[in-house]
């Protein structure tokens, strides 16, 4: 597959799990021993268990929006620059909606196996969701 089909294909599934719910959508590019991990020696998420965050993200935030920034692909490891905006309308990791906008960013590094993601280190501030939710301010320590 060449690197502007697999940028293609991407993109495309990002939208229909994260923009639409259509989680479904990730068993085209995820392997089914697919790991999502988001520091080394982290377990991770499986494919399943990827969908289902997707899935609670997506009740708390119902309009997410996720665009995909950038992409730098070379044979098997594609870099992905991404961010996402959404209005939290329901309950999130037991924090009631606030009815408050939410913008965050971040960076996925993907590792292809026989044309499916195998592995996905994720790298993003989840400081920014918690301030952007009135949760912490600027400045206060964890």
């Amino acid at each position: 597959m060449s690197d502007e089909v697999r940028k293609k294909q991407i993109i495309d599934i990002w939208a229909a799990a994260w923009d639409r719910g259509e989680v479904d959508a990730l068993d085209g590019l995820l392997g089914p021993d697919y790991r999502r991990r988001s520091f080394p020696g982290d377990e991770g998420q499986s494919r399943e268990e990827f969908k289902s965050s997707i899935l609670a993200t997506r009740s708390a935030f119902p309009a997410l929006a996720t665009t995909v920034d950038e992409i730098v692909a070379d044979g098997d490891r594609v870099a992905v620059r991404w961010h996402s905006r959404g209005r939290h309308e329901g309950p999130f990791n037991g924090v009631p909606a606030t009815h408050r906008t939410v913008d965050v960013d971040g960076a996925t590094f993907a590792r292809f196996e026989d044309g499916l993601i195998v592995e996905e280190f994720v790298t993003w501030d989840p400081r920014a969701l918690l301030t952007a939710l009135g949760i912490i301010t600027v400045g206060e320590d964890r």
